[in-house]
């Protein structure tokens, strides 16, 4: 390795071996279920991949095995990094696509977890769509994959990854985590940050929450000062909130809601504008799906979309990136971004600020694939440490 990747290496190495977590066999469905050190303990196993990888040294760790996907949403990132993050470990994926499987006839969940799981060593799903499902979905798969254990059905139980549910996304923010670490040299350089999350105006419905609810979720916990902002009606699940003032008290840091994009933005060292759905109408929208109500739910759009075209002020624009530290904010968002007078007439983020902001956001999801494959490391090896200590040791090259 060079001597930055190797000192880099040596770092999170020594991280690991400090924390000395254990997660074999455990599922990843929320941030806020891991402790700290299992969240430090992540990053330090993403930063040792990506370190080898940048080397051009293999991380091939297993001889044979199954990752199975299960995407119930559109997905370009999120799913590339999954597959990325299995073959950068030498596992084969197996997507589970519901219209050509049993699962369209009616075969239940516990039977297709258990079926799609004899040689399997994650489950990963995305399911994001409608609010209350995508969770609980996964907690079934979770739970079904455990029975299937325990009765000794299965030789092995999977761990279940989330990709992206209702409430969380996980993966995600554990990749923006990551990138704010490696700008600003670690974890304790964030306690005197301001990150501004903020809705933005999308000319698109049905946006999910579980993003903004991912960053709060993380942040508050280390000690960051979050500000929230959007406008009237686009709250967020209120628990996911609670739980994100909570945990700002107990870690020093601060978390204040407001209705103010440039207010959420004034001396802010990180902005996050998205957009995403109001709470009430995604609510409605699942209830609505339930019933089968086809005619309701296209009105439901249509309102929603008349709701947003009220706010199409909340853009993050040059005047509104002035109002940050110094005027030079880091501009982060989980892509794709609806660029103003690029990607859709009017949208999130005006042209000239997500230019000079595009490699940095490039950068930030590069984080995704060593995040995920860190996870389903720490979760299916006896010893992360000495895994990957042999990695580095075997220099075995990539190609």
């Amino acid at each position: 390795m060079s001597l930055a990747d190797s000192a880099r290496f040596a770092h999170a190495m020594a991280e690991l071996e400090k924390l000395d977590v254990r997660l074999r066999g455990a599922d990843y469905l929320t941030t806020w279920e891991r402790s700290l050190p299992e969240v430090r303990a992540i990053l330090a196993a993403a930063s040792c991949l990506a370190s080898l990888h940048k080397r051009g040294l293999s991380a091939v760790c297993f001889s044979s095995g199954i990752g199975v996907s299960i995407f119930r949403d559109n997905s370009t990132r999120t799913r590339y990094s999954y597959s990325a993050a299995l073959n950068l470990l030498g596992l084969e994926e197996y997507e589970v696509v519901e219209s050509s499987s049993q699962m369209a006839h009616g075969e239940t969940v516990r039977e297709t977890a258990n079926m799609v799981s004899f040689l399997t060593e994650t489950i990963g799903i995305r399911d994001d769509v409608y609010l209350g499902k995508g969770e609980a979905f996964m907690r079934e798969v979770a739970a079904a994959v455990e029975q299937g254990y325990r009765d000794g059905v299965l030789h092995q139980r999977p761990s279940v990854i989330n990709l992206q549910s209702d409430v969380d996304h996980p993966t995600q923010s554990m990749a923006d985590l990551a990138h704010l670490v490696d700008r600003e040299g670690g974890l304790e350089e964030l306690k005197s940050r301001k990150i501004a999350v903020t809705w933005a105006y999308s000319p698109s419905y049905g946006k999910p929450l579980s993003v903004p609810q991912g960053v709060l979720g993380l942040l508050t916990r280390l000690g960051c000062h979050v500000a929230l902002a959007h406008p009237p009606g686009y709250e967020l699940i209120p628990a996911v909130v609670a739980r994100a003032r909570a945990q700002a008290r107990e870690s020093g840091g601060s978390f204040e809601v407001g209705e103010s994009m440039d207010d959420a933005f004034r001396g802010a060292h990180v902005v996050y504008p998205k957009s995403w759905a109001p709470h009430a109408i995604m609510k409605r929208r699942s209830a609505l799906r339930d019933a089968g109500k086809t005619t309701e739910l296209k009105e439901l759009e249509r309102e929603g979309l008349a709701q947003n075209a009220r706010h199409q002020d909340w853009e993050c624009t040059e005047q509104k990136m002035a109002l940050t530290a110094g005027g030079q904010a880091l501009y982060m968002h989980c892509l794709p971004a609806d660029i103003t007078g690029v990607s859709c007439p009017r949208g999130e983020v005006a042209s000239t600020v997500f230019s000079r902001a595009a490699a940095a956001t490039y950068r930030q999801a590069s984080w995704k694939p060593f995040v995920i494959a860190a996870v389903i490391l720490l979760t299916r090896c006896a010893d992360p440490v000495k895994t990957l200590a042999s990695l580095r040791d075997r220099k075995e090259p990539r190609a």
